[in-house]
């Protein structure tokens, strides 16, 4: 009679456990020499490791900042200027590209022929050509328009050589309270949406969550009325020979902000394109045939079943766009590279330690913006699901 052996039924579970510790092992051991190699050659060069240079005072300006700074302040503030400065760029590119990828890639799958081939031309301009050369061309363009005294007025501002003039809300001693009343509006609106949604789910009926909208829009003004902010608007005018009142975004703030937008639409848009016609066209027939026209049968019936097919490639557009802002440098803007990881970089000498912490916040940067995408992909796909 043929013997078969036989294993354990918790052999195979600690072989696995026992795997996973030796590669767990092998990694610890593997950045633990390159750390000591790293700290020897250091020492034999005598350079000094730590992060005690973030305490030194920095010694040199940064023109676009959203916080105070000073020259005579720390390395440190510079890492959070320099970072804010990096999330501003990426904030305004992924809201800008998110328009205009998503207007882009319906026209795509528009019935009109001319609508049609603008989009196709604008995406294949957009993917086809190397973002510095984008970021460059688009640096031009604003350095070649009129000079202030000839400005190009668009209604609520400005358009000149030295950037774009736009109305700075003026607020008094309370604007800070204003502010975490709007906060607290919108936490509100959150809730409300939340516990809304949770009774439709459980009754079937009860108020829609859009409410949760009204919610936040009525504690935000209600904010704003009772402690009388924002006071006014200082409006920008052409005076002499720049600008009084107002507040001016500089040319490479705008160059990186029109290059990062006009880049990745161009990619989101063939995301869109993608996602639409996943969707089958008996579903834009089905709501054509009850009366919705063009635009309903787009943005009620076909674009919400595409979203659960849009939205995981649209958070490697937004991952990509957050990185490519590392570019800023081009055209001179201070942002996390160029002022941490260019300047402090050069005066301190410490690369390891400058560029760990610029690594560092890429990396919470990136994580932060999957876990959202994430969260969005298991809601459209749960939304969109059929019951």
């Amino acid at each position: 009679m043929k013997r078969t052996l036989s294993t354990p039924a918790g052999a195979g579970a600690w072989r696995r456990v026992a795997l996973q510790a030796a590669l767990l092992g092998a990694v610890v051991l593997f950045v633990a020499v390159l750390a000591r190699t790293a700290a020897h050659n250091m020492e034999v060069r005598g350079l000094v490791s730590g992060f005690e240079f973030l305490d030194r005072p920095a010694g040199f300006d940064i023109t676009q900042r959203l916080v105070s700074y000073d020259p005579s302040d720390t390395h440190a503030r510079v890492f959070l200027v320099g970072a804010l400065n990096t999330l501003l760029v990426a904030g305004l590119g992924i809201a800008a590209a998110t328009g205009l990828g998503l207007l882009a890639g319906t026209l795509r799958v528009s019935r009109n022929f001319l609508a049609r081939s603008l989009a196709s031309a604008y995406v294949e301009v957009a993917r086809n050509t190397p973002l510095p050369i984008q970021i460059l061309v688009w640096y031009a363009l604003l350095l070649a328009a009129p000079p202030p005294r000839d400005a190009i007025g668009f209604g609520i501002g400005y358009l000149t050589n030295r950037g774009l003039n736009l109305p700075a809300p003026l607020w008094d001693a309370e604007g800070d309270t204003a502010l975490l009343g709007v906060v607290a509006a919108a936490l509100a609106g959150f809730v409300v949406a939340r516990l809304l949604k949770a009774v439709r789910a459980n009754t079937g009926r009860g108020p829609a969550p859009a409410w949760g909208w009204a919610v936040f829009a009525a504690g935000a003004a209600a904010a704003l009325l009772v402690t009388g902010n924002p006071t006014s608007f200082s409006v920008p005018r052409p005076e002499g020979f720049g600008f009084q009142g107002g507040f001016t975004v500089g040319p490479p703030l705008v160059a990186l902000w029109a290059a990062l937008s006009f880049y990745t639409g161009g990619f989101i848009a063939e995301v869109v394109r993608g996602g639409l016609n996943a969707v089958q066209a008996g579903q834009g027939e089905a709501a054509r045939s009850l009366g919705l026209n063009d635009g309903q049968t787009m943005r009620l019936v076909v674009l919400p079943q595409a979203m659960r097919v849009i939205v995981p490639p649209l958070a490697s557009q937004y991952l990509n766009l957050t990185k490519n802002s590392s570019l800023a440098v081009i055209v001179g803007y201070p942002d996390l590279v160029a002022t941490f990881a260019g300047t402090s970089l050069n005066q301190t000498g410490q690369a390891i330690e400058t560029l760990g912490l610029v690594m560092l916040f890429y990396l919470t940067v990136s994580l932060s913006i999957s876990l959202f995408m994430n969260w969005w992909n298991s809601r459209s796909a749960a939304w969109a699901t059929p019951r």
